[in-house]
């Protein structure tokens, strides 16, 4: 097939970067298509640019990746899939330079939070670029002997550097929360046996204890809720937002149920997406 033709999968960073290896590793057969930012990855599949989006929303280790909360709604783009990526952080530099000889290490700052403690016993410090693969191609260029970039493997590879120092994330679970994500008129049907999770967004109504009642219909109703996070919009306290993950489909009876309860109390509900639940869900070890 050639190139003209092969279909596309958006992502946010420069190549080398996590959600360029998560392309590759879920959809070998897309060309995986780097865009500066979120934005404009969102803006690449919503115009059929890109047939698909790989976007991170959370870390287990660093949190949300706040930008996609605000950009999922009215993105016109649904969530048709959930991939988790093992995060594996590389320190790497020039292949001259010594470990011992590193100053500053530079990657995108989610990237530099999930690696505080390993950084501070080497007496490194941390510097925000980016993107991690960009911080890796920046220091191929400069060629810096006291300088690093923190990376995934394939980056050092793609740049010609050398690992100083595996695993610098603090945690081994450290793991990254990725959407797939296409146009509304690309979603596919879930498989009739296939476990599913919604996600979706609401504010609550402006009436006492609306956040309680809003959410007790999830519990009569037998529904497991996965996530539940707040976050304000347009910098207006008083403009709330909640983001949801609920494990079923709305057509299932708990699930209808409580969606119906929760228009009561809520307003501004929106279905981003329903999906299979991903396996790692229910391998991944509990502590």
């Amino acid at each position: 097939m050639s190139t003209a033709n092969q279909r596309k999968i958006a992502y946010q960073g420069e190549p080398g970067a996590f959600s360029h290896q998560a392309c590759k590793r879920w959809f070998s057969d897309f060309i995986p298509t780097p865009f500066p930012t979120f934005e404009a990855a969102f803006a690449a599949v919503t115009a059929g640019e890109c047939e698909l989006g790989m976007i991170p929303i959370e870390n287990s280790v660093a949190g949300r990746v706040s930008d996609v909360h605000h950009l999922l709604p009215n993105s016109g783009l649904k969530i048709i899939g959930e991939r988790f990526l093992p995060i594996e952080m590389n320190l790497m530099a020039v292949p001259e330079a010594k470990l011992e000889d590193i100053k500053v290490a530079a990657s995108h700052a989610m990237a530099l939070l999930q690696c505080r403690n390993s950084l501070r016993e080497l007496g490194i410090t941390a510097e925000v670029f980016h993107d991690t693969a960009g911080a890796a191609r920046s220091l191929s260029q400069t060629r810096e002997l006291d300088r690093a970039a923190i990376a995934p493997e394939v980056a050092a590879d793609l740049y010609g550097l050398k690992i100083l120092r595996r695993h610098m994330e603090d945690a081994r679970h450290n793991t990254t929360r990725f959407l797939v994500l296409t146009t509304e008129d690309r979603v596919p049907p879930a498989a009739p046996d296939a476990e599913c999770m919604t996600s979706f967004i609401f504010r609550v109504k402006n009436i006492p204890a609306a956040l309680y009642k809003a959410l007790g219909g999830f519990a009569t109703n037998g529904v497991n809720m996965t996530k539940l996070e707040s976050y304000i919009e347009n910098g207006v306290f008083a403009s709330t937002v909640f983001y949801c993950d609920v494990e079923g489909r709305p057509s299932d009876p708990g699930l209808k149920q409580a969606l119906e309860e929760l228009h009561f109390f809520a307003v501004d509900v929106e279905i981003l997406g329903t999906y299979p639940l991903d396996p790692f869900r229910r391998e991944a070890p509990r502590t």
